[in-house]
Order: C-alpha cells, then sequence, then structure tokens
C-alpha cells in the first residue's frame, strides 16, 4: 500500500504556522506531507529559519520529490510581515481550507493537518469564522462536530471533548440543552471506537457547575439536562458516568478510569490537558467525513515577530499533530473507510 498524503495546512501567514510548517522537513515520516500556503513565504521564513529545506511544487498524480517538502501554493494578497495580522490575507487562509478539504473529501489526501488561524483578523476581512471545527462542519455539512484533544499527562493518555466551544461564558447554559449533549456524547462515543479503535469507551461527563451542581444548589442543569442524558444512554448500553465535578474529575486517579473526559465548556477541560501537555497536544475533530487534526496552540504572533524567538519555538505540537493524523488514516484505510 502506497503511504497515505497527508496535507498542512500553513495558517495565519504572519503567525508561527509557516515557521513550523517548514520545521516538518526536520523528521523523516511514514506519510506523504504537503504544504498548503505561499511557498515564496515558506522559502523566506526557512532563510530565517535557517533551515536546510528544499521546497518544491506539489503536483497531483505526480511522485513525491525525496528530501524535500511539497507545497500546494496559495499566494497571499499582499506582503506579509511576520507577527503583523493583514486582513487581505485572510482569503487565502480560507482558500487553502476549502482546497485541503476538498482534497480529503475527494481521497486525494487521507486527513488534513492545520497550523493555527486567527480568527480575529478572518472576521476583519468581512468572512464569518468562528473556528476550524464550525468552519469544516459547516463545509461538510456535517449534522454535528466535537473538539477533542489529545495530549499526555503523567499518568497516560488525556482525552478530553468539549459539549460546547468557543462561546462566550454566559451564553453556555442555553447551549447545553439534551439533544445537543446526546449528540455530542454520541458523536465521541462513534468516532472514538470507530477512528481510535477502542472498543467500549468509557466517557466521564462533566456537571456545568461547581460539584455538579450540589444536588441543585448550585444550579439545575445536572438535575434537568445532564442527567437524563446520561441515564438515556446508558439504558442503550454507552458508559457514561456522571455528571462529576469537574475539580476532581481530573485528579489522576479518577481521570485513568475514562478513555475520555468531556467538559462542558472550553475553559472548562482545555487549561487542565494544556497544563499536562502544552506544546505536544492534538485538536480532534470528531464527527467530521474527513481526518482533521490540529496543534494545541494559538498562531503566536509575538514569536513569529521575532527571528531569534521563532526559532526557538516548540513545534511539538505539530509534530503530534501529524503523527495523529497518519495513525487515525492508517486505521482508516486499514478499515477500508
Amino acid at each position: 500500500m502506497n503511504a497515505a498524503t497527508i496535507v498542512v495546512t500553513i495558517g495565519e501567514p504572519a503567525g508561527i504556522g509557516p515557521d513550523l510548517a517548514v520545521r516538518l522537513a526536520e523528521r523523516s515520516w511514514s506519510a506523504r506531507l504537503v504544504l498548503a500556503g505561499d511557498c515564496e513565504l515558506l522559502r523566506e521564513r526557512a532563510r530565517r529559519l535557517g533551515a536546510g529545506v528544499r521546497l518544491v511544487p506539489y503536483l497531483r498524480g505526480r511522485a513525491a520529490t525525496p528530501g524535500a517538502l511539497e507545497v500546494a501554493h496559495f499566494p497571499v494578497a499582499v506582503p506579509v510581515q511576520a507577527g503583523r495580522l493583514d486582513a487581505a490575507n485572510a482569503r487565502t487562509v480560507i482558500a487553502s481550507l476549502d482546497a485541503a478539504l476538498a482534497g480529503c473529501l475527494s481521497g486525494e489526501f487521507a486527513a488534513m493537518v492545520t497550523a493555527p488561524v486567527q480568527k480575529s483578523v478572518i472576521n476583519d476581512a468581512g468572512i464569518q469564522f468562528t473556528g476550524h471545527t464550525e468552519f469544516l462542519a459547516q463545509r461538510t455539512g456535517a449534522p454535528g462536530v466535537v473538539m477533542l484533544l489529545v495530549g499526555a499527562a503523567p499518568w497516560g493518555s488525556l482525552r478530553v471533548a468539549l459539549a460546547t466551544t468557543h462561546l462566550p461564558l454566559a451564553a453556555v447554559p442555553a447551549a447545553i440543552t439534551r439533544e445537543t449533549l446526546t449528540q455530542t456524547l454520541r458523536i465521541a462515543v462513534a468516532d472514538l471506537e470507530r477512528k481510535f479503535g477502542i472498543a467500549k469507551p468509557r466517557l466521564g461527563v462533566c456537571g456545568l457547575n461547581p460539584h455538579a451542581g450540589e444536588g441543585g444548589y448550585l444550579g439545575r442543569e445536572e438535575i434537568d439536562v445532564i442527567t437524563p442524558v446520561l441515564a438515556a444512554l446508558r439504558a442503550e448500553g454507552l458508559d457514561v458516568a456522571g455528571p462529576l465535578p469537574a475539580d476532581t474529575v481530573f485528579v489522576p486517579a479518577k481521570a485513568r478510569d475514562y478513555d475520555c473526559i468531556v467538559a462542558m465548556y472550553h475553559d472548562q477541560g482545555l487549561p487542565v490537558l494544556k497544563h499536562a501537555s502544552f506544546g505536544h497536544g492534538v485538536n480532534v475533530t470528531l464527527g467530521l467525513p474527513i481526518v482533521r487534526t490540529s496543534v494545541d496552540h494559538g498562531t503566536a504572533l509575538d514569536l513569529a515577530a521575532e527571528g531569534a524567538l521563532a526559532r526557538a519555538a516548540d513545534p511539538g505540537s505539530l509534530f503530534a499533530a501529524v503523527d495523529l493524523a497518519i495513525d487515525l488514516a492508517s486505521r482508516a484505510r486499514a478499515a477500508g473507510r
């Protein structure tokens, strides 16, 4: 079987993504890697980093060039200054994402890996964008998606899924309904089985409120929404525990009981994972018809702006995202998907 082809979008041109993408040449990979972004920008960042990497055009149907990184060229609209955002280049970012997604859907690529984008500058360009997760869901027509972060912790692998993603905190309670939570948990179980090969995933589900509501004294979401959903899913045979107090479920002795912990909102679960494995965590979108992974950090404009800091930036999360994309794509190919 030929090696899988993985497409890596370089993200915000002014951010750290292009620098990290160039550094993929530091390792050998068990898949063919294709960068999606401006080739001249990547060459400029390679020179700044002192990276001895050869960048060549990617052409579908042509054999990979040994010892080089292939680039699907998406030219920026205006020159890029590292660390300085320019909304004029936002459409190039979107074009690279659309092309990577189209390639995954057609079978040209086995998976896509995304370097970080700057949501604010994309919105400044008049493009509504709340994040990769929501963008890919909308583009593929996926009925529901789940953001899953995968990282290492002192007690082993840690997976944290989110019931809600990029919402103001004040909007979270209303967004957690019986219907949406049921969908989130079903997607998490299905893709942990299908994509990760876990036969019967064990999910630990957090409460929304402190102490999981303290019997209703600190909020009724656990009583009115979360507990009924979990009871119904357990009756179907799913292994879902909770609602669990979020301040104790991540204690190692408890966390190791679960294949995945489901947090109710972004900053309930992700600070723990990032504390345990920042710079080496991976974001995975569950519920998509493709494999998509991403880094666990942002655009780091401050690091990108300074050559010395860019050279010292840790590429570990991007490397881990590529490794996981290759692994998930290999599982899918072996299963004939």
